[in-house]
């Protein structure tokens, strides 16, 4: 998503494209319907990892029913992803289930809402994904082993409903959980010696970015086509049919330009400032962000939540102006190579890049929130650009394009390598505290879920309540 902060720029994409099918698969688990019906068939079960051709309700969790039917759809679901199941036992697969209905039992009735909306943009997203891996909608209907487009779409949905209703409802959990010093030290005191974790070889590096300069011809040009598309949708046509139609907003244009937000989400400020500004029904004025210029429509404002829709056209970048960047930036290497400023000097003073200038140029690991990036978690497009570099060496200028085609050229420098080594508190701390806050969420988590089983109605039938669960599902 563009808006969001920049700090997020290192994703790589066909990663996050396998990520997509794994979720997927895994969370196939949730999609299940809810029946109404309470007339329960009686059933014959075998507990072993094989198809049952006998359907029936083997479970309830408040108002949701698992039917045996779940856990072979789970089970296909997995394997077609072309992960084994031979471990996976179905009273396994049902603790899933189970653990999957409760969070969303609990997440109505905390009243947690998820709107149509919101899944539907999900939905479009994880469509495109799959129709681009695997060439084509009947490809991925065939893939998932759907009878439809139809069924495929409504199966989809629900799963995406099930995991945006058990994430909400997890988030909710561990949201208030904090970890203090003393806490981690004790984790970290816990552990053996011998058990130490061991972090994989980690490098710091810092950039400088050299952005060419939008001519004040090519700002006027989108500000103007941004005016026209403002006066037709006052005139009657449809702002998210415009937004289909014209905005570079990779995150949000293919769903017209939706987006729901409030003042914590982690949109550019310019942004925020704006749509909070506008009241239901409002358009606004043309106005400029990092990523180019915009116009909102709010489309409803409930409590401290705005539903709107956006437009984003970015400027047209001159050859003239890329040269201008790339003499620039050439000019700032030599000065680094004749050791006339350090490159932390000449970040802070000429990078264009606001998030990491004040810093010397160093970038932060979106997923830690420290410098160190793990070399074998790096992102490839990082990862060649300095997988040659030796620690102090400036990169040649490099052409970056981002996401929504604008380019900029760049230096890059590996100002710190480390090697794989056991933890230790002083120099691994941020590490050591993620590790003991995710135990401290993880007991959050069994302990609610525990409390929740017991005030919760429960039913598990026939030969599965033969199962042995981590949970005390059976409240024995």
């Amino acid at each position: 998503m563009p808006l969001k902060t920049k700090n997020m720029r290192f994703i790589n994409k066909k990663l996050l494209l396998a990520l997509c099918f794994i979720v997927i698969a895994s969370s196939a688990i949730h999609a299940q319907e809810v029946i109404k019906d309470t007339v329960k068939k009686a059933v014959t079960v075998n507990i072993s990892n094989q198809r049952q051709k006998i359907d029936g309700v083997i479970a309830t969790v408040g108002d949701y029913l698992i039917l045996d039917s779940d856990i072979d759809k789970s089970f296909l679901e997995i394997s077609s992803q072309g992960n084994s199941v031979k471990d996976i036992t179905r009273c396994q697969m049902l603790g899933r289930l189970l653990e999957d209905k409760l969070y969303a039992h609990q997440a109505i009735q905390d009243s947690i809402k998820v709107t149509d909306e919101e899944i539907k943009s999900k939905l479009d997203e994880q469509l495109n994904y799959m129709v681009e891996q695997l060439g084509s909608m009947d490809k991925a209907v065939k893939y998932f082993k759907k009878s439809s487009e139809a069924d495929f779409r409504a199966d989809l949905f629900e799963i995406i409903k099930m995991n945006k209703l058990t994430s909400e409802m997890q988030k909710k959990i561990i949201d208030k959980v904090e970890i203090t010093p003393e806490e981690v030290r004790n984790f970290f005191k816990k552990i053996p010696t011998d058990e130490l974790p061991v972090f994989g070889a980690e490098m710091e590096v810092a950039q400088i970015i050299v952005k060419p300069k939008v001519t004040e011809e090519e700002k006027q040009k989108v500000i103007d086509k941004l005016k026209g598309l403002k006066k037709d949708v006052q005139d009657g046509a449809s702002f998210a049919t415009k937004a289909v139609l014209y905005s570079q907003d990779p995150g949000s244009s293919s769903n017209g330009g939706y987006y729901k937000m409030n003042r914590k989400t982690p949109f550019v400020k310019e942004f925020k400032d704006v749509a909070f500004s506008l009241a239901e029904g409002e358009i606004s004025e043309p106005f400029e962000t990092d990523f180019g210029y915009h116009i909102i429509y709010v489309e409803k404002i409930k409590g401290q939540e705005v539903e709107l829709r956006h437009i984003l056209l970015v400027p047209a970048i001159s050859e003239a102006s890329l040269k201008e960047a790339k003499e620039k930036i050439t000019q700032i290497r030599k000065k680094i190579i004749d050791k006339a400023v350090t490159f932390a000097e000449a970040a802070r003073t000429e990078s264009d890049e606001k998030e990491t200038k004040a810093n010397g140029g160093l970038l932060v690991n979106p997923k830690t929130q420290d410098t160190h990036f793990e070399l074998t978690k790096l992102d490839p497009s990082l990862n060649s650009q300095v997988s040659n570099l030796k620690e102090g060496e400036v990169s040649m200028p490099l052409i970056d394009t981002d996401q929504n085609g604008k380019k900029k050229y760049k230096l890059i420098t590996v100002t710190n390598r480390i090697n794989e080594h056991t933890a230790d508190y002083a120099k691994d701390y941020i590490k050591i505290k993620e590790l003991a806050l995710k135990e401290k969420q993880l007991n959050a988590i069994a302990k609610w879920s525990e409390e929740k089983i017991k005030e919760t109605y429960i039913k598990i039938n026939g030969e599965y309540r033969d199962c042995t669960f981590t949970n005390n599902w059976l409240k024995k």
